[in-house]
């Protein structure tokens, strides 16, 4: 039991500190999928999306703490509790997920590692039997050093999980996994490769024969039956390849401009998703840097979620001189942390992406 208990513990405390610092890296992000778990459609708690962020930065830096404490062996009973209360939590709500097709990534590892929902499931369902053995073995879960030193190291570890959290908060995530960063062609993220897969669907026809219904499975064919049809069902068994990029538009009163604009050689996109929730102050400093940006022959449009009415408000408040274009809310989260952010590209390549914060970084 000792020696399971030793392998449980780095298994669980490693697990632990690698997802907590990949969400670390990038907590708005997983305040974007909590405010998922939070709408109507899936747990219905709206009343806890404004703290999505503050709960997302709570959770990963707890997670982070958890996994460091449970290899020193500090406070071993707190430490166990809390990580099986965590573990139930999760396994609850992931297989809420997975059983009713509610979050297709949980967001376990960040933009990271995709998993579906069953595997997400699975690997909650195995972090549990672990930290079990963990619960029922805790008293050979020993401290590695005095206390002392245990407490200055779970000490450090919280406040450089703090200063870390605010310096992607502040600025933008230090990795960026999304297929939006910087050197990645957009173009190239949206093609699909001729030998791609594709998708596997099955068809359940139901048929009447003899005066009874009866129901034939086929991979697509229309079957040989003597009978009376009645319908048909397709459920799709296995998915085809989507390529990283497969939401992108740039669109103006229903128009794509998408493959045009990302031909342009200097190109410059202010990206703000909610103009409503943006940080106002930040357009004074985007109407110098665009002003710049035109002046050294670049094109600028903006892009956002917002209406038209709202975009033009602050176009005409802020003396832009450029206008915005229609694009996804959940792609424009996904391509930039920052409300708004600024990127510049050369014909479809993301060279530069800045936080508001860091626009005196930005080079035309």
């Amino acid at each position: 039991m000792k020696y399971l208990v030793l392998i449980s513990r780095i298994i669980v405390g490693v697990l632990f500190i690698i997802s907590g610092l990949i969400k670390l890296n990038d907590p708005m992000g997983f305040s974007f999928k909590l405010e998922e778990y939070f709408s109507p459609s899936v747990l219905d708690l709206p009343f806890l999306t404004p703290l999505a962020l503050g709960i997302s930065i709570f959770v990963v830096i707890v997670e982070v703490i958890l996994g460091v404490l449970l290899l020193i062996g500090f406070k071993p009973k707190f430490t166990v509790w809390s990580l099986l209360l965590m573990i139930v939590f999760f396994t609850f709500l992931t297989f809420y997920s997975a059983y009713f097709n509610k979050v297709t990534d949980c967001g376990c590892f960040g933009d990271a590692i995709k998993l579906t929902p069953w595997e997400s499931f699975t690997k909650d369902v195995i972090l549990l039997v672990f930290i079990l053995i963990l619960f029922y073995g805790r008293k050979y879960i020993t401290p590695l050093f005095g206390p002392k030193i245990n407490w200055s190291i779970g000490g450090v570890a919280l406040l450089a999980c703090i200063l870390f959290a605010n310096h992607v908060l502040a600025h933008l995530p230090v990795v960026d996994f999304r297929p939006y960063k910087i050197g990645a062609n957009i173009q190239e993220g949206m093609s699909v490769p001729e030998d791609a897969p594709q998708p596997v669907y099955e068809y359940a026809w139901r048929f009447k024969v003899n005066g009874e219904e009866q129901i034939y499975i086929t991979q697509g064919d229309y079957p040989s039956v003597d009978g009376e049809f009645i319908d048909v069902e397709t459920t799709e068994i296995q998915k085809g390849y989507e390529p990283p990029i497969h939401d992108f538009t740039i669109e103006q009163e229903g128009q794509d401009y998408a493959s045009r604009v990302l031909e342009v050689e200097k190109l410059v996109m202010v990206i703000a998703y909610d103009l409503a929730k943006s940080n106002w102050d930040a357009f004074e400093e985007v109407a110098k840097v665009t002003s710049e940006a035109k002046q050294k022959g670049y094109k600028v449009i903006g892009m956002s979620a917002s209406s038209s009415d709202m975009a033009n408000r602050v176009v005409d408040t802020y003396g832009l001189d450029f206008k915005f274009f229609f694009t996804d809310e959940t792609t424009l989260k996904t391509i930039v942390r920052s409300n708004p952010a600024i990127l510049v590209l050369h014909k479809g390549t993301i060279k530069q992406k800045v936080h508001y914060n860091d626009f005196d970084e930005l080079k035309f």
